[in-house]
């Protein structure tokens, strides 16, 4: 079997699964947000359990209304404020304690290898960095476990993409991502895992890896995962001291396609509007003007990300017209990047600086486009209307690449900036 079918067999009690198989697991950990949790609250309610299954097992975040910003997202947070106290939950993070969801739970050690682990948001994938099958579920699923602890799931088909080759100057996990979304296209890949692996990946940083895993879902796929390493393990030690099973491939593990890239001659990428799948090399859109540039997201707000951008940013100054948004996913991130003067970086470059959350990505909460406005962002979707007006565009790309067209006021690949 191959890591994601040992996983599913491990959490259904099964020696064994094949792809296509229904199987009932148990669920390790489940996640819910400010957005979707009211909604699992309110359906759980109607099952008519009083208790959850497992309030040790049940990890809350607020990241997309923070802080709140109308009368409306404050009512939610109360609403599951009320929850997370009624059920004794002890891993909540309010307002000011955590971040963005999915930087949250692998920082603060609640993603572990060989774990099921369900969130009721479609980038819980990004936990497959380190090794864990993690998938996004509706709230009406995430109330049936919160009262079960258990959830139905299909063995999904495997796709393996092997990257081989070392990164030019400029280029980076985000830039790979892209131009696999390029290859497998929107539809690809629905409801198949994808099991990012080969010398590029075991190179990878567990950020870089965890932008990889984030994007699985971009091309419809139930899941993305890498196989857990000396990178992984190094990573898990530090933030949890609790036990876990590490799986492998087996060496015979089948999949349903073999996809192989080498990255030597790739250069930054852009995914254009308004489909992710979009994608071209910088150098083909550099004459593309912009109004906002935002680095942040569960994609690209990490501390190698704002390290990249800021390195990038020094002694450099934003484009005039050009809003420049800097989000970093976790308090923790924020206050790394406060430590090594990232900040002021950004700040006396001309950037404006939020503080953690999930911002301009969802088109929700700060920093949204205008109608006929075109921003380029280090997140994850470029859909009509994504970052606000359905009448704006949203180009995708690395933040260096962001940093870069800041600087310019048009999108640009960073090589042309050379000094």
């Amino acid at each position: 079997m191959n890591i994601i079918e040992k996983i599913l067999a491990r959490a259904s009690g099964k020696g064994k699964v094949t792809p296509g198989e229904i199987v009932e697991a148990s669920v390790d950990m489940a996640m819910i947000h400010d957005l979707t949790g009211p909604l699992t609250i309110e359906s759980f309610r109607k099952i008519g359990i009083r208790k959850v299954w497992d309030n040790q097992r049940i990890v809350v975040i607020f990241d997309h209304l923070v802080p709140a910003n109308s009368e409306k997202a404050a009512k939610l947070h109360s609403i599951v404020r009320e929850f997370a106290t009624e059920q004794k939950i002890p891993n909540f993070y309010d307002v000011g304690r955590g971040g963005i969801c999915h930087q949250v739970m692998p920082e603060k050690g609640h993603v572990r290898p060989g774990e099921l682990i369900v969130g009721a948001d479609s980038h819980t994938c990004t936990y497959g960095a380190l090794g864990a099958f993690a998938t996004g579920i509706g709230a009406t699923d995430m109330a049936a476990v919160f009262a079960t602890g258990a959830l139905w799931l299909k063995v999904p088909h495997v796709i393996k993409v092997n990257v081989e080759g070392r990164f030019q100057r400029y280029v980076t996990p985000k830039d790979l991502i892209l131009n696999i979304m390029g290859e497998i296209k929107a539809d690809g890949a629905i409801y198949k895992g994808i099991e990012f692996a080969g010398s590029t990946i075991r190179n990878m940083s567990v950020d870089g890896r965890m932008t990889m895993c984030n994007m699985a879902i971009e091309v419809s796929a139930k899941t993305g995962i890498v196989e857990p390493d000396e990178t992984t393990l190094n990573y898990i030690k530090k933030r949890t001291n609790k036990p876990f099973q590490v799986f492998k491939n087996d060496p015979d593990a089948e999949y349903e396609k073999i996809l192989n890239l080498d990255v030597t001659n790739m250069e930054p990428q852009v995914s254009c509007p308004h489909s992710v799948d979009n994608v071209k090399p910088a150098s083909e859109v550099a004459e593309v003007s912009i109004d906002q540039a935002f680095i942040g997201s569960c994609t690209n707000g990490r501390i190698e990300d704002l390290r990249l951008a800021a390195d990038f940013l020094k002694g450099k100054k934003v484009r005039n017209g050009v809003r420049m948004i800097v989000v970093p996913a976790s308090q923790e991130v924020y206050l790394q990047a406060l430590q090594e003067g990232l900040l002021e970086i950004f700040l006396k470059a001309g950037a404006i600086v939020g503080n953690p959350t999930c911002g301009p990505c969802l088109g929700g909460h700060l920093g949204l486009l205008a109608p006929g406005e075109v921003g380029i962002s280090s997140s994850n979707r470029n859909f009509v209307g994504r970052m606000g007006s359905p009448k704006a565009k949203v180009y995708l790309a690395s933040p260096l690449t962001v940093a870069a067209s800041a600087i310019t006021g048009k999108i640009t690949n960073p090589r042309a900036l050379e000094d």
